[in-house]
């Protein structure tokens, strides 16, 4: 009986220790303004089912890593296919886990203004017949980040004469590169950078993609939601959350410009969305409860005002 006794002390011990690592979800942020939204959307939900959420500013690099090292719970941003070669033996391992596709229709490659397009800048293969248009630079984004380490590749290995164009890949953040971009726009000069939908780029400016790039960036996209490994079976009623949750370009489109066009905080346009589309929790919380095992409508309909 002593024995049983103590089994059971240490069973409940061990399923308390496993619930406190729930109470709180870890989340990396890269820094791009789409999955800064989509990571401040879920805190909103997250907190309001009494959740504590610490949200890490990370890169993509350092984010795989710590989902793998499980100090990140959950990650709303790994796009793909560009993403494969990053995520791929982390995915291979089992150490990091898709749980679900968060968004479709996405785009991510090389871009350039219509107007350079227009002047014969369409493709990978022209950008060294343009270099000194373009002063031999091609502006990406974060250091480390994975779609500037393929462009430098191509120039390292001297891909369609990148080599010797003597290009160059500068490194910036997202808003370092889109002044960048915003500057050249003004004056119609040439440049060509890493774009993407969902974000509002593509309406601030009359932009064109370049072709060439396939075989990294892929054509159309998808967004997974991936987390650290088994943390949907420890965790169940949070990977049922992040299973369900699931966003829209338009939905990414209008608050990305509210926050990089109007100055918005993020947690401010997330929140006035989500009281303007509180439909969507319908699907978002099927399952779900809230932490104390109540209502999970209810509880987020009350902490948000909705």
């Amino acid at each position: 009986m002593k024995t049983t006794a103590a089994v059971s002390v240490l069973a409940l011990c061990a399923a308390s220790a496993a619930w406190a690592e729930c109470d709180t979800v870890v989340m990396s942020d890269v820094g791009w303004t789409d999955i800064t939204t989509t990571t401040a959307t879920a805190k909103h939900v997250l907190e309001a089912l009494g959740y504590e959420v610490d949200v890490k500013i990370l890169s993509v690099p350092v984010t795989f890593a710590s989902l793998e090292s499980d100090d990140v719970d959950v990650f709303l941003g790994n796009w793909m296919p560009a993403q494969t070669g990053a995520i791929g033996p982390y995915l291979e391992s089992g150490e990091i886990e898709a749980i679900n596709v968060n968004l479709e229709g996405t785009k991510y490659t090389l871009a350039v203004p219509t107007y350079t397009y227009e002047r014969g800048l369409q493709s990978y293969a022209d950008i060294p017949e343009f270099a000194e248009q373009l002063e031999g630079k091609i502006y990406g984004i974060e250091p480390g980040n994975e779609g500037n380490g393929y462009l430098v590749s191509l120039i390292d290995e001297n891909k369609m004469g990148w080599g010797d164009a003597e290009l160059e890949v500068i490194e910036s953040s997202e808003q370092g590169m889109l002044a960048q971009v915003e500057r050249a726009y003004k004056d119609e000069q040439d440049i060509v950078f890493l774009g993407w939908e969902p974000h509002p780029m593509n309406a601030n400016f009359s932009l064109k993609y370049l072709t060439g790039g396939e075989d990294f960036f892929g054509g159309e996209g998808v967004v997974h939601t991936v987390t650290r490994k088994g943390y949907s079976q420890e965790c169940p009623n949070l990977g049922k959350l992040f299973a369900n949750m699931d966003f829209t370009l338009e939905m990414e489109n209008g608050i990305m410009g509210q926050i990089l066009d109007d100055g918005a905080d993020p947690a401010d346009a997330t929140l006035d969305w989500l009281k303007a589309n509180a439909e969507v929790l319908d699907t978002w919380l099927a399952g779900v409860t809230a932490k104390d095992g109540g209502d999970a409508k209810a509880a987020v309909s009350a902490a948000l005002g909705l």
